[in-house]
């Protein structure tokens, strides 16, 4: 899977890993902190959120507009880490209930120039590696092992968010609870009508409470709360400074494809690497891409309502605890335990394998069995999560299936069976679609969000988490055959002189896609539950039909 590949893709790999990482620790509690320090409705707290990827995804045009004509793709991604820094480090600073909010804000606008700044130049570096000969035929499984790498950091985040939460909630002698939040807020504003049974709830992390010092607590928990996300949000600006480390350190692995062709123009030693289209290529090859950017727009749509409705869904309609054997899905160690355990296996058992693998294998095998068995014998039998955990399980899936799907690639590719990267694309909305046909079953008999008037749905009405598990492994299968191989057409298909400002167009596309992720969380609260994701699953269904009806175009310019 790693054989062969440049240098240069790993050091983007791990610098990608460590921004990723802060940036989904982030996200993780985003939509959770807005409702809970500032009492946001699901709609105000989701178009917010929306409004802040669209931002996230549209200054890439900036960034590739400057790397292209200006500073070049190294100089551009340092600036962006930069700046990212000082927006996460701006995100940290705690403030109490209700203050803050214009701090809040400016971060969150820093957050999104540094990153346009890094993303897509990030991308360009990475597919300029492959405009080699000796490399390109590896272009498109290049771009799922950065994905991967993506990923992994994504992977490790909500546990860090729900570590720092723990931890900070602990010291001030408390412990989450989702209810809480939505109740002290509209205790507090005098909009609860039965504070007697919320005064039950509170006495779970107080037993002295009384309806006389119920406006204390809620006060105090909401602060400790919101000091949980600040702290939480402080995370980033530790991977960040890895993140620097890491691709200023190895830069003579990616200097050679440090150079946009302008700079190449200027430089006798590369002037002959320049390549010049006709117009008429050049109109072909934007026309293309915009019609893939335009098809990507309902996937992003749907993929991140991880971060709105999906983490509503698992706050307030799917059970708040779990087994023993279902906890090892939410305990990332002992998850990664059975995983690397059951790889060693693999590894131990297949004939391919020479003595030393085989060896590896073998102790991988046992030693980490043994460690997702204490894990497990350490479970209780009753264990609460909070919701941002749902958010782990997208980034390990996609670490699990990597390497099938690059296998899978590369065996079709050695018959001459694998798919062109358009119709890749195209499997990939189907499999959206039906990723989100699992939770319109599993919401038909639910009460909607309307009727829960923003609090948690009682016991007798929360589902199973394995109807969000499923969905997010469809959404992962969709994400391996879409993201990476979107990113890779890209690179592939942009005109030279263009390259880094159509990495931007492809996260501008995103862009639009996530703006419409607000008009999802404002149907959240006025249609039923099973509606809600049907909108999302017919628009996946529609962009697929699209993107086959065109195929024969995509593929003649994907293959020009």
């Amino acid at each position: 899977m790693f054989k062969n590949h440049p240098k240069g893709l790993f050091v983007a790999f791990f610098a990608n890993m460590g921004e990723r990482f802060g940036f989904y620790t982030m996200i993780s509690i985003f939509v959770l902190f807005m409702q809970a320090k500032y009492g946001m409705s699901a709609a105000a707290a989701g178009s917010m959120y929306a409004t802040f990827l669209v931002g996230v995804y549209i200054f890439p045009l900036l960034g590739g507009f400057l790397a292209d004509r200006f500073l070049g793709y190294g100089k551009t991604i340092s600036l962006g880490l930069i700046v990212m820094f000082l927006g996460y480090l701006m995100l940290a600073l705690p403030t109490t209930m209700n203050s803050g909010f214009v701090l809040i804000i400016a971060a969150l606008a820093v957050i999104a120039l540094g990153t346009g700044l890094f993303k897509g130049n990030l991308q360009a570096l990475v597919g300029n590696l492959y405009d080699d000969p000796k490399y390109g035929p590896m272009r498109d499984r290049a771009f799922n092992i950065f994905y991967m790498g993506i990923n992994i950091g994504a992977m490790f985040a909500p546990s860090a968010s729900m570590a720092v939460c723990n931890w900070i909630m602990g010291r001030s002698g408390l412990v989450y609870d989702a209810r809480i939040p939505a109740l002290a807020n509209d205790f507090l504003g005098g909009k609860l009508a039965d504070a007697a049974a919320y005064l039950g709830i509170a006495q779970g992390q107080n037993p002295g409470l009384t309806l006389d010092t119920l406006r204390g607590f809620s006060e105090t928990y909401i602060n400790a709360l919101g000091k949980s996300y600040h702290f939480g949000f402080g995370v980033a600006c530790i991977s960040l400074i890895l993140s620097m480390l890491i691709f200023w350190g190895f830069r003579k692995h990616y200097k050679t494809a440090d150079m946009t062709e302008i700079q190449k123009k200027k430089s006798a030693a590369h002037k002959a690497d320049v390549v010049e289209l006709t117009p008429q290529q050049t109109k072909e090859r934007l026309v293309a891409l915009g019609l893939v950017f335009f098809v990507v727009i309902f996937f992003w749509m749907a993929f991140h309502q991880s971060a709105v409705t999906l983490t509503y869904f698992a706050r307030d309609y799917t059970v708040p605890s779990v087994g023993q054997a279902t906890n090892l899905w939410f305990d990332l160690t002992g998850l990664l335990s059975v995983f690397l355990s059951v790889l060693g296996a693999i590894f131990l058992l297949r004939k391919s394998s020479k003595g030393l693998t085989r060896a590896l294998g073998g102790a991988a095998f046992v030693g980490f069995g043994i460690l997702a068995y204490l894990r497990y014998g350490g479970y209780k039998a009753v264990n609460p999560f909070q919701p941002q955990m749902f958010q782990h399980f997208n980034p390990f899936f996609i670490v699990v299936l990597t390497p099938l799907v690059v296998a899978l690639f590369g065996a079709l590719n050695r018959k001459g069976k694998e798919p062109s990267a358009p119709r890749k694309i195209g499997f990939g909305m189907l499999t959206t679609a039906a990723a989100y046909g699992i939770l319109i079953v599993g919401s038909i008999s639910l009460l909607s969000p309307k009727a829960l008037g923003g609090q948690v749905a009682p016991a007798s009405s929360q589902v199973s988490v394995y109807w969000l598990i499923s969905t997010y492994f469809m959404l992962t299968i969709a994400e391996l055959f879409l993201s990476p191989i979107g990113i890779s057409f890209v690179s592939r298909v942009a005109p030279p002189k263009y390259k880094g400002l159509m990495q931007g167009g492809w996260f501008a596309a995103t862009a639009v896609g996530n703006s419409l992720v607000g008009v999802t969380a404002w149907f959240w609260e006025r249609l039923p539950l099973w509606a809600v994701w049907a909108i999302l699953a017919g628009a996946c269904l529609l962009s697929a039909g699209f993107i086959f009806s065109i195929m024969r175009r995509l593929e003649r310019v994907a293959n020009a």
